[in-house]
């Protein structure tokens, strides 16, 4: 890797009059990648009020005077120390709120800088993540075929590749949760995703969730009616 030359970093509200980058995103599926990770945390209780979970928004630090935005597919924050609407354009932090626990970057078939370490302006994204932000987890997700790395801080502040557990699934210990790939169909895509586990448990999603308590509300329905057939059988009406 390079050697990295010394960065004057400053973390200064993004300027009024700064352009964003307003291109769309590189591949239909980012959305849907990032809203899934999203809706599993809220639904499980692990996203807190002042937790921000980011996609495609700029955040954005002044490099040797230069100001950075880059906008990662999706981000975790778990403390953001202003309202929404002060960071509404974009997010800075240290000035804001927190460092991000982990960024995420989708693959698509754009050719993309995703493990740049480019050290000069505008600096690449492997080297922005990890020289700069210092983020401690960054992944890089394949949606098309489930490939899944991810990186964290060593000692020294470089990202090693992580060892996944024997499921293939990565501790972020910072979130005390696991991240992995499942294969399946949600918002009629069918493919991998990247899901949440927590002690072995799967995070469910909205649409899960339903399934679960109705299964949940059957198994306990059948149980009361063979509870009461066994109770006729002893001559024993049951009460309703």
């Amino acid at each position: 890797m390079l050697a990295s030359p010394t960065d004057e970093v400053s973390w200064e509200k993004l300027p009024d009059d700064f352009v964003l980058d307003n291109e769309p995103v590189d591949n239909i599926n980012q959305p849907a990648l990032a809203a899934a990770l999203t809706e599993s945390l809220e639904i499980a209780g692990k996203l807190p009020a002042t937790a921000l979970t980011t996609t495609n928004y700029g955040i954005c630090v002044t490099v040797n005077g230069k100001v950075v935005v880059k906008a990662p597919d999706w981000s975790y924050i778990a403390n953001l120390r202003v309202s929404r609407e002060e960071a509404q354009r974009s997010y800075t932090p240290q000035l804001q709120g927190d460092l991000p626990l982990i960024v995420m970057e989708f693959l698509s078939n754009t050719e993309g800088d995703e493990y740049s370490i480019k050290p000069t302006y505008p600096p690449g994204k492997w080297y922005f993540y990890e020289r700069i932000l210092k983020v401690p987890n960054y992944a890089i997700f394949e949606p098309e075929t489930g490939a899944l790395e991810v990186y964290q801080l060593d000692a020294s502040d470089r990202y090693q590749l992580g060892a996944p557990d024997a499921h293939g699934r990565y501790w972020i210990a910072q979130m005390n949760l696991f991240l992995g790939v499942w294969q399946g169909t949600r918002e009629n895509r069918r493919g991998y995703w990247l899901r949440w586990w927590s002690e072995g448990e799967l995070l469910l999603w909205g649409a899960e969730r339903v399934i679960q308590e109705q299964q949940q509300r059957e198994v306990l329905q059948q149980r009361a009616d063979r509870l009461a057939a066994q109770l006729r059988a002893a001559g024993i009406e049951p009460e309703l």
